[in-house]
């Protein structure tokens, strides 16, 4: 009897083995697929012009290449990670440490995440308006970067609360009980070590606010040129993607996919230099 309860056990266990591996297999397929097309289609497109040319705007000669939209990303993007991430942080930081169950920590919560769940266009649109329409001043890169950090606010609010709820409360306790202040309990305990996962929660965030378009066409627009002046007009990848991959010329259509490709290889940059930080972090 025993035997045969084991060997049903085996089975399931076997099955749903099986059933997991076809599961991911499977959310697997899209995910390589894309992957593979873009590369296929974006590497054509790379070359040391492509990437050392601003967009000439021509449709008839040569298009020129996307320089101006990399740094534009590079610049917008970093601007609004210097706004989203120390807000972001310390807002998680007072949910977990002070806030925790009180009714006003309940509403931030609930207020997050609808805000998770909020078109990134409607936040372009309320940027548009006040600075832009309410001031009545033109697109800049700036303004661009506050739709973002707006969009990377929840997502780096709510994945810091979760890790910092992992660190386990006897650190918090034992420092506490010999005497160390709170605060200093926190900046020398808890977040040194929910870094590594911060850090990747904090790259989901600059993920999605770099492949957004709409806050960026309300915002900061678009330009040719390379300019490191966040008050200007100023050009990203996503824009440039959208603008270039309705164009009926096909030179300018196989800039939009290296431009996709590079964008992607950004993203993946962000990534391993996540984990070789987290693993520094371990390591330390």
């Amino acid at each position: 009897m025993t035997l045969a309860i084991s060997n049903r056990r085996k089975r399931k266990d076997l099955i749903m083995r099986a059933l997991l591996g076809l599961g991911t297999l499977v959310a697997l397929v899209p995910l390589v697929l894309v992957l593979w097309y873009v590369a296929r289609r974006g590497l054509s497109a790379w070359s040391w012009h492509f990437f050392s040319t601003d967009p000439t705007g021509s449709f008839l000669g040569d298009p020129g290449g996307v320089k101006s939209a990399i740094l534009g990303t590079i610049e917008i993007v970093a601007l609004a990670s210097a706004i989203a991430v120390p807000i972001g942080v310390g807002v998680a930081v007072w949910l977990v440490e002070y806030g925790r169950n009180s009714a006003f920590a309940q509403a931030v919560r609930f207020f997050v995440d609808v805000l998770t769940g909020v078109p990134s266009i409607l936040f372009s649109l309320f940027i548009y308006i006040v600075l832009i329409v309410g001031t009545g001043t033109t697109f800049a890169g700036y303004k661009g970067s506050f739709a973002l950090s707006l969009l990377m606010l929840p997502v780096v609010i709510r994945s810091a609360e979760v890790i910092l709820l992992l660190v386990p409360a006897g650190l918090r306790e034992s420092a506490l009980a010999l005497g160390a202040p709170r605060w200093k309990v926190i900046v020398s305990i808890v977040l040194p070590t929910a870094l590594p996962g911060m850090v990747t929660g904090v790259l989901l965030a600059v993920a999605r606010a770099a492949g957004e378009t709409a806050p960026l066409l309300f915002t900061a627009a678009s330009t040719k040129a390379t300019t490191f002046n966040l008050g200007e007009f100023m050009n990203s990848l996503p824009v440039q993607i959208y603008s270039d991959v309705t164009s009926p010329t096909t030179s300018v259509v196989n800039r939009a996919w290296g431009a996709a490709l590079t964008l992607v290889m950004l993203i993946l940059a962000l990534n391993l230099l996540a984990r070789l930080i987290a693993r520094r972090s371990r390591l330390a």
